[in-house]
């Protein structure tokens, strides 16, 4: 026996017949308002033609170029749309040029190439803002300061965390190009001095 309390929708003895268009019209004000096809703004895209395969357009408008796209060289041509929001410059636009006309994108020369162009593009932006009137903080941008605050130490200890096994790389990745770019600058900062004196 079906419990009352349970809506009947929900027990396999559910019997009850669904209901027609027209009751559920009347009980659901807008229920159905897309039934009729030709009340539908989208229906005319929907219609099957026969000389275009389904399509409304015999090819898509193409995107302007308004500089020369990279592209892979399995591709005759840059798809129809593209991204604009980040134009290829500098050394690292050049990597990324060569690796799409060099190498096939089933090569992994082609995408280690990419990876170094991300690397070189982050550190470009790195030196591009210290010309700013806010550079780049590495202690805080970087996370080194939440180490010491947020239980960096702790979170680590007897957690049998994944990361473990390659945390002692952090550092060298984070802080080693931070500290070998400075070392270089007093170096070469040193020197000019030294050839400034003699």
């Amino acid at each position: 026996m079906t419990d009352a309390r349970i809506p009947t929708a929900y027990t396999p003895d559910d019997r009850k017949p669904r209901e027609t268009a027209e009751q559920l019209r009347a009980r659901i004000p807008g229920w159905g308002a897309d039934l009729d096809p030709n009340d539908r703004p989208s229906y005319p895209k929907l219609r099957f033609q026969e000389d275009l395969s389904g399509a409304h357009w015999q090819f898509p408008e193409r995107q302007p170029e308004k500089w020369p796209r990279e592209r892979s060289i399995e591709h005759a041509f840059v798809t129809p749309v593209f991204g604009t929001a980040q134009p290829p410059k500098g050394l690292s636009g050049v990597i990324r040029r060569y690796s799409y006309a060099k190498y096939s994108e089933g090569r992994a020369a082609h995408w280690l190439l990419l990876i170094l162009a991300d690397r070189v593009d982050a550190w470009e932006h790195h030196l591009a803002s210290f010309a700013t009137a806010r550079p780049d903080n590495p202690i805080t941008e970087t996370g080194v300061r939440s180490e010491f605050t947020h239980s960096g130490f702790s979170s680590r200890v007897g957690q049998k965390r994944t990361d473990l096994t390659h945390q002692w790389l952090d550092p060298v990745i984070v802080a080693g190009p931070w500290v070998a770019s400075a070392w270089g600058t007093f170096r070469g900062v040193r020197g000019l001095v030294r050839a400034v004196r003699s």
